[in-house]
């Protein structure tokens, strides 16, 4: 089952004009992910927790990279156990302009 937290989501009224707007997502999946697996999910921190599951957050430019992101997850075979979205960022940071 994936759980889509939608109360962390920004309160901003420009959020709703604006799909592509790049998010900060929190990825959760069962099982503990290799440190040779950094590579594949580059541009994510990947975060191996205690309790055995693997944290995977960064930002994601749309919608198009986080259903790839999900299909890299699939692909392992690894259950997907959620994905939140924690906030937003402007799209200069993404590409490093100021």
């Amino acid at each position: 089952m994936v759980i889509m937290n939608v109360q962390n989501l920004p309160h901003d009224s420009n959020l709703e004009n604006e799909p592509s707007r790049p998010m900060i997502y929190e990825i959760r999946i069962r099982g503990l992910l290799g440190h040779q697996w950094r590579e594949w999910f580059r541009g994510l921190t990947i975060l191996l927790e205690e309790d055995g599951n693997t944290l995977l957050t960064g930002a994601v430019v749309d919608q198009a990279a986080l259903h790839g992101i999900l299909k890299k997850v699939r692909d392992l075979g690894m259950p997907l156990i959620s994905v939140n979205i924690v906030g937003s960022v402007s799209a200069n940071l993404l590409t490093g302009d100021s």
